[in-house]
């Protein structure tokens, strides 16, 4: 791999069919304490990773109101505001309590007070992309796409997405707003969602793995993970992204971290090829890994 990292060789895609972001991007959530909870134990270095993104071509930031709550919102227009080319997408419906204690919390009132509230930490006139972190199941969910498609009408946000859905709910939601993004969990060994991501391909609606980096029991050595890793000159973790980078061109992950060596070294994964023969093998090892656990 060459000493030119960008995320730019991941390639690109256009969120709501107009925003285009390379599909390497970053996740926000790991700039915070402990727990996802109050100011990250080293405040500077979270700092210097969120500031070497656009450096290294990363143009698409995944935060959330609940991170911190509202640190990661914060230090990210501390790091990069004005933001330029980098869009930032973030997340309102879950409340917190305390160290990893999340509530989802539906309420249209609630959902459009937080994106305003999201807004103003941003420092921005517009969200370019807000997702409803769950359904609330305490709420008609009805009510809820509703006040997304109010922020939509309003101006408050320019496309719309939702976390942790399935087709079903995507399909009900696309009645009431056009859905740009969805954000579920998923990687080489995680497939649950493998529907999914199908239907969000055919529909063109970007799909943001959360926990892309993740390789279960396919890291251990003498793996067909572990042999393409040692054969690239790579990490296992470094393959398993590209293997997500690869699965769809819908794909757009968000591994975070709070340490500039650690983006480096997910951004270099975007440099990564695989064979056919290699994305088919780790898509077969990576099946048996899940049905293990399904």
């Amino acid at each position: 791999m060459t000493k030119n990292l960008t995320a730019a060789h991941s390639g690109t895609f256009k969120i709501g069919g107009d925003l285009s972001v390379n599909r390497l991007g970053f996740g926000a959530m790991r700039v915070t304490g402990e727990g996802i909870w109050g100011d990250p134990s080293d405040l500077q270095g979270a700092l210097e990773t969120l500031r070497l993104l656009p450096e290294l071509g990363v143009n698409f930031i995944d935060t959330a109101d609940s991170y911190g709550p509202a640190v990661s919102e914060e230090l990210l227009r501390q790091a990069l505001h004005p933001y330029d080319e980098v869009v930032i997408a973030t997340k309102g419906g879950l409340t917190r309590t305390g160290p990893n204690a999340w509530h989802a919390v539906g309420r249209p009132e609630y959902l459009k007070q937080q994106a305003h509230l999201s807004r103003r930490r941003l420092g921005v006139e517009r969200i370019d992309l807000w997702q409803l972190h769950r359904i609330d199941p305490k709420v008609p969910r009805d009510e809820q796409f509703g006040a997304i498609r109010e922020l939509i009408d309003e101006g408050v946000i320019r496309h719309a997405g939702l976390s942790e859905v399935s087709v079903e709910e995507i399909q009900a939601a696309q009645q009431v707003f056009p859905v740009a993004t969805v954000q579920n969990l998923y990687n080489l060994v995680n497939r649950k969602s493998e529907a999914v991501v199908t239907y969000c391909a055919a529909e063109g609606i970007g799909f943001i793995p959360w926990y892309p980096l993740a390789a279960g029991g396919l890291a251990r050595p003498g793996s067909v993970l572990a042999e393409v890793a040692t054969r690239l000159s790579a990490s296992p973790s470094q393959v398993a992204l590209a293997w997500v980078l690869r699965r769809s061109p819908v794909m757009l992950p968000i591994p975070g971290t709070g340490k500039a060596k650690h983006l480096r070294e997910n951004v270099a994964a975007a440099e990564l090829t695989l064979s056919d023969e290699d994305f088919q093998a780790l898509d077969e090892v990576g099946r048996q890994e899940w049905a293990k656990e399904a």
